[in-house]
């Protein structure tokens, strides 16, 4: 069956920005996770399509290659050394392309992915609560990914005893050369992969390759303290390689929900507590929630006013890689009285008779300053 366009997958236009890529990326794939969808093969089909498209799109450099050559560009066999038309570099992909051109690619010197045959490193979103971040949590994912073939213990060969020949494509050179224009580029052997020897007796199960494709369910111990786009990196646990090459690396990408009463900026916690106007300018004591969900006494003095701040320490998060916690904030939000009572807006009348004789100094001082500007124009 013909892949899907990568775009048509997310439902973007080819315009979209990186911000968009990643909301439709996430409504994608919270929609279709497994854990979601259990049971539902057709689901787990798209939650993976959704998966390959967003690391191809969301990579400046691969969806350069597929805006220009399409599925095409992560290929194998397609051009160059015989192999036929298509690509003109031929290959595996872009990464090759770039191997081929310049002998360099992400640090790795020619020969780079294939040659070695390390398995692909992955990605996957893990949603948390605010509370689960600040004191820290362990989940379990469902991880889609190739893992080592147990048949042949990863070598790619039947019973786990190889029998190989020279490859007759590069000789056993691992590479191939091809000539394009006045550039003799020189490439991973197609046929090896760049080891320079075939498997004679490959294994029924995996056809050689060392790996088959199987969901894999891991434990990830997420620390406390993570913020929204914390990434973690969990070593050897992407894909297999291939015959027994290193596996590559999952990256675990976490997304904190956000709170209803709670907000974060950096390792400090904000909380907003409205008072009602008499407590604000009588003073008192309010009882604050904490996110570990514990109660703290905040004192608030007579005069309170809206947007005064008060602080609790070490009742934020704790900061990552380090001994240090944060504060937390408590925002003083003073409400005007609604829908009155008879008593109550007699009594607000008396005390209005009284106000109106001192005791707001910052209203006073306000038209003070209106009647000096009026005086000065004349008016």
């Amino acid at each position: 069956m013909a892949k899907r366009d990568y775009y048509e997958v997310l439902g973007v236009g080819r315009e979209a920005s990186e911000d968009d890529l990643k909301k439709a990326y996430r409504k994608l794939a919270m929609k279709y996770h497994p854990d979601r969808n259990q049971g539902d093969a057709d689901a787990e089909g798209r939650f993976k399509e959704v998966n390959e498209a967003y690391d191809t799109l969301k990579d400046a450099d691969k969806r350069a290659a597929y805006d220009r050559f399409g599925h095409a560009a992560f290929e194998g066999g397609m051009g160059g050394g015989g192999n036929g038309g298509g690509h003109p570099f031929g290959g595996g992909g872009f990464e090759d392309i770039f191997e081929e051109m310049f002998g360099r690619f992400g640090g790795r010197s020619g020969g780079g992915r294939a040659a070695s045959g390390r398995g692909a490193d992955l990605r996957q979103e893990v949603h948390i609560s605010m509370e689960e971040a600040f004191a820290g949590t362990k989940k379990t994912i469902r991880v889609p990914s190739s893992v080592q073939c147990e048949a042949c213990t990863g070598t790619g060969a039947e019973g786990g005893k190889p029998s190989s020949q020279t490859c007759g494509t590069c000789r056993g050179a691992g590479k191939v050369r091809a000539q394009q224009g006045f550039f003799l580029i020189e490439r991973t052997c197609p046929t090896c992969n760049g080891s320079g020897q075939i498997i004679k007796n490959p294994c029924k199960v995996c056809q050689g390759a060392g790996r088959v494709q199987r969901d894999r369910t891991l434990n990830v111990t997420i620390p406390a303290g993570v913020e929204d786009g914390t990434r973690i990196r969990l070593s050897g646990e992407g894909e297999a390689g291939l015959r027994g090459a290193p596996a590559g690396d999952l990256y675990v990408d976490i997304g904190v929900h956000a709170h209803p009463i709670f907000q974060r900026e950096g390792p400090n916690i904000m909380v907003r507590v409205p008072l009602r106007m008499t407590q604000a300018a009588l003073g008192g004591a309010v009882e604050v929630p904490s996110i570990d969900g514990s109660r703290a006494s905040v004192k608030i003095p007579a005069g309170t006013q809206t947007g005064d701040n008060f602080r609790l320490r070490g009742k934020g998060f704790s900061v990552l890689r380090s001994a240090a916690r944060g504060d937390m904030y408590v925002q003083v939000v003073v409400e005007t009285p609604q829908n009155l009572t008879p008593r109550q807006r007699e009594l607000l009348e008396a005390f209005e008779a009284e106000a109106s004789k001192g005791g707001s100094p910052e209203s006073e001082g306000f038209f003070a300053k209106v009647k000096e500007f009026w005086d000065g124009l004349g008016r």
